[in-house]
C-alpha cells in the first residue's frame, strides 16, 4: 500500500511560480512513473506532466515550457516546479504514482490534490 503527501498549492499572482511536492512512503516494491494531474472547475482531469523511473519526461502542450516535473527515486518525492503561472492553471493539482507492490503486481494510486489558484 502507498501513502501520498501533497503540498504546495495556494494563492499566486498570475506571472507567480509555485512548486508542488509529492511524497510517496508505504509497503511496496518500487514506485515505476509518477505524475500530476490537474481538474479544473467544470473541466475534465488532465495530465499536465508525467516522469518515468529513468527520468525521461512528458507534459501537456499548455504547460511547456513553464513547468518541469522531477523527482528523487530514492526519496520517492517528485516535485513540479510551476513558474509563469496563468489563471488558466488554476485547478486541483493530483499526483499519481503507478507502483510494484510485494507480489502483487503493479498498480497506479492518486493522491488528495491539492488546490493552486492563479488570480490574474
Amino acid at each position: 500500500q502507498v501513502q501520498l503527501v501533497e503540498s504546495g498549492g495556494g494563492l499566486v499572482q498570475a506571472g507567480k511560480s509555485l512548486r508542488l511536492s509529492c511524497a510517496a512512503s508505504g509497503r511496496f516494491f518500487k514506485i515505476n512513473a509518477m505524475a500530476w494531474y490537474r481538474q479544473a472547475p467544470g473541466k475534465q482531469r488532465e495530465l499536465v506532466a508525467a516522469i518515468t523511473s529513468g527520468g525521461r519526461t512528458d507534459y501537456a502542450g499548455s504547460v511547456q515550457g513553464r513547468f518541469t516535473i522531477s523527482r528523487d527515486s530514492a526519496e520517492n518525492t517528485m516535485w513540479l516546479q510551476m513558474n509563469s503561472l496563468k489563471p488558466e492553471d488554476t485547478a486541483v493539482y493530483y499526483c499519481l504514482v503507478s507502483y510494484t507492490g510485494w507480489g502483487t503486481g503493479d498498480h497506479d494510486y492518486g493522491g488528495q490534490g491539492t488546490k493552486v489558484t492563479v488570480s490574474s
